[in-house]
């Protein structure tokens, strides 16, 4: 999924069809009306084609390397898999290119034998590409804005929650988290592969074979942890001792970095990370904090909003296969104001900020979610307390504002 190869792969197997099965069969239509061509026109048409694609290209991948070294500088080396290089739009119009400079290059050494109608479809599609160049530029220069990447990374992070916590929340408090002392005595099935993160597991599999061997499966690290190679990964708890370790291996994926999918916190993990980046005194950048912590607060508005399920997972027929353990609401809310308190409470925007996100999470979500705002925001005004020594400024900073400065004034 964060590969931009495979596009201009696919693109060229399409243009090698393309021109290769009608040269083949014989197959001429005729040309396209409006890309009519002489025999020196067609050769002058493909050359520009190629020229031109081959321009693209490289301009396309040389201006998104450096894109991508000024975002992740800027914002977080995190956002480069997740956020840019999953861009489908992206990847099609590279595809573009690379369609519009094979099927040039196979026509330009068979203008005499190949049909005329191919030659046309190459002459139209180096207009195509023009057009889909320009837009290129203009959609990357919009892509790249801080605005702009923080908004799709959450948009992310929400279609996650969806997936990971279906379930709307109810009035009472999530379940508690198991202890193992409660389970059946197991077996541990260590990590067999090459030592890496946690990017996803095969849900329906793993409780599809608990349920016929009569037991319950327990991933022992969470996922987006990293587990190295011999490392604890599963504890087959109880039944008939059929489930084989190799099938239960395979059924978790790991990669070199963490990704989204089944991440239900990574998204908020990349946004701390661009509030506190931007508030490093070699940026000093509190405008893009504050839009990280907008985020934030959509996130959590909306994960407050979820039942948070328990760490076991049923069959169809109800009875415990699964343990999966996932953040709760106190994982989510700590990792969202801790380290932005830390390092940013001595901003004016940042302190105002924060004391608005807990008062609107307080006033919005169910009250069993109150206690950890209520605690996050006693933290941040002894934080307030030691960082302004003068009154005034203090006073200042302990006023909750929607902007940071200069935006509404949330009561308590």
């Amino acid at each position: 999924m964060s590969t931009l190869w495979l596009s201009p792969l696919i693109a060229c197997v399409l243009a090698q069809l393309t021109y290769r099965v009608p040269y083949v069969l014989g197959i001429d239509p005729g040309a396209i009306p409006g890309f009519v061509y002489t025999e020196q026109g067609q050769v002058s048409a493909l050359d520009i084609n190629i020229t031109m694609d081959l321009t693209f290209i490289v301009f396309t991948f040389g201006s998104m390397l450096v894109a991508i070294q000024i975002a992740s500088a800027q914002l977080s080396p995190r956002i480069i898999v997740t956020a840019l290089l999953r861009d489908n739009t992206i990847r099609i119009v590279v595809g573009m290119f690379a369609y519009g400079l094979v099927i040039s290059l196979g026509a330009r050494n068979r203008t005499e034998t190949i049909p005329d109608f191919v030659i046309s479809i190459a002459a139209l599609w180096g207009l195509v590409s023009v057009v889909a160049f320009l837009f290129l530029i203009d959609y990357a220069a919009r892509l790249l804005r801080p605005l702009s990447i923080v908004r799709r990374m959450a948009d992310r992070g929400l279609k996650e929650f969806a997936d990971v916590y279906p379930e709307a929340a109810g009035w009472q408090p999530d379940l508690p988290r198991l202890h193992a002392d409660a389970l059946p005595e197991g077996r541990t099935v260590a990590h067999a592969g090459r030592s890496g993160f946690i990017l996803a597991v095969n849900i329906r599999v793993l409780v599809a074979g608990a349920a016929r061997s009569g037991g319950i499966l327990e991933l022992v690290p969470q996922v987006g942890d990293f587990v190295a190679t011999g490392r604890p990964l599963l504890v087959v708890r109880g039944g008939n001792g059929l489930l084989d370790d190799r099938h239960l291996l395979g059924q978790v994926a790991f990669g070199p970095e963490r990704t989204i999918e089944q991440d239900s916190i990574f998204a908020f993990r990349v946004f701390v990370d661009i509030a506190i980046k931007a508030l490093s005194p070699a940026i000093n950048d509190p405008t893009t904090a504050v839009t990280a912590i907008d985020q934030l607060q959509r996130l959590l508005q909306d994960v407050g909003r979820r039942y948070l399920h328990g760490e076991t997972i049923p069959d169809a027929a109800g009875q415990p296969r699964l343990i999966l353990r996932t953040p709760n609401w106190e994982d989510f809310v700590q990792l969202s104001c801790s380290e932005i308190r830390y390092y940013g409470a001595s901003n004016f925007q940042i302190a105002r900020k924060l004391q608005a996100m807990l008062l609107d999470l307080m006033h919005e979500l169910p009250q069993y979610r109150a206690p950890i705002l209520q605690r996050e925001m006693d933290l941040l005004k002894e934080t307030l307390d030691r960082s302004f020594v003068v009154p005034a400024d203090r006073e200042l900073a302990r006023i909750a504002d929607s902007q940071g400065l200069g935006g509404s004034i949330v009561r308590e």
